[in-house]
C-alpha cells in the first residue's frame, strides 16, 4: 500500500489548517511541507512558524522539505517546530554525513533528495544513514509542473540500491504525481506519493486521496 503526503504547497493558504485538517481526516499518511529561500530555489514560501502551527493540527507526520542554502543553520529550528522527517538536499551539504547525524540528533527523521541533474551516484555513501530517499520528477521550486519521464529510471535505481543494500529507506516521489502518473511511479518503485493539485486541486481532498490510492 503506497502512502500519500499531500503537498500544502497548492493547498489554498487562506484556509490553510481546513485545507490540511481535510487532507488528515481523509487519509493523508503525511503532510508535505515545501520550504523555499529564494536561493537554491526560485521561489519563496514558508518557515518554522508555519511548521509550529500545522503541529498543531494533525498528527500525522510533517515531512518538511529543505529547499534552501545552508540547511545545517535552519535544521534545529524545524526540528523543534515540530518536523517528523526533514529532507535536505545533496547539492547544498558539504558534509552530507555531518547533516544527517544533526538531523537524527534531533530525533527527527533524515530524508535526502537531489535535483533531476544530479546524478544519483552521489547519493550513494549516505543510502545507509537515511529514512527517506525523495526522488524529484519536477524541477524543485514551483507547484503543478509536469511529470519528467526520464526520472523514472531514478526510482527504480532508488528501489534496486534498497533491496542490493538491505536499507531501510522509504522512497518518495515529488513532482507532476496525478491519476495519469502514479500507477507509473508506483511500478518504479515509488512508495511515498507527494501530490498537490491531485489533492487540492478540483473535487474534495478526502476522494482525491482515495482515488490515488485506488488508482496506483
Amino acid at each position: 500500500m503506497i502512502k500519500i503526503a499531500p503537498s500544502i504547497l497548492s493547498a489554498d493558504f487562506s484556509k490553510l489548517g481546513s485545507d490540511v485538517e481535510a487532507a488528515d481526516k481523509g487519509g493523508a499518511d503525511y503532510i508535505h511541507v515545501d520550504v523555499m529561500d529564494g536561493h537554491f530555489v526560485p521561489n519563496i514560501t514558508i518557515g518554522p512558524l508555519v511548521v509550529k502551527s500545522l503541529r498543531k493540527i494533525t498528527k500525522k507526520p510533517l515531512d518538511t522539505h529543505l529547499m534552501i542554502t545552508d540547511p545545517e543553520k535552519y535544521i534545529p529550528r524545524f526540528a523543534e517546530a515540530g518536523s517528523d522527517y526533514l529532507t535536505v538536499h545533496i547539492e547544498t551539504c558539504p558534509d552530507i554525513l555531518r547533516t544527517i547525524k544533526l538531523i537524527k540528533s534531533l530525533n527527527v527523521k533524515a530524508g535526502l533528495t537531489l535535483n533531476p541533474a544530479t546524478p544519483f551516484d552521489t547519493l550513494l555513501p549516505a543510502l545507509e544513514h537515511i529514512d527517506l530517499l525523495l526522488i524529484m520528477t519536477v524541477q524543485p521550486g514551483f507547484g503543478a509542473q509536469s511529470f519528467m519521464e526520464n526520472q523514472l529510471s531514478k526510482i527504480e535505481r532508488a528501489r534496486d540500491e534498497k533491496e542490493r543494500g538491505g536499507f531501510k529507506y522509504e522512497i518518495e516521489v515529488d513532482g507532476g504525481i496525478n491519476m495519469e502518473t502514479i500507477k507509473r511511479v508506483n511500478s518504479a518503485g515509488g512508495e511515498v506519493m507527494v501530490a498537490g493539485n491531485a489533492v487540492f486541486g478540483k473535487g474534495t481532498i478526502a476522494e482525491n486521496i482515495r482515488l490515488l490510492k485506488e488508482i496506483a
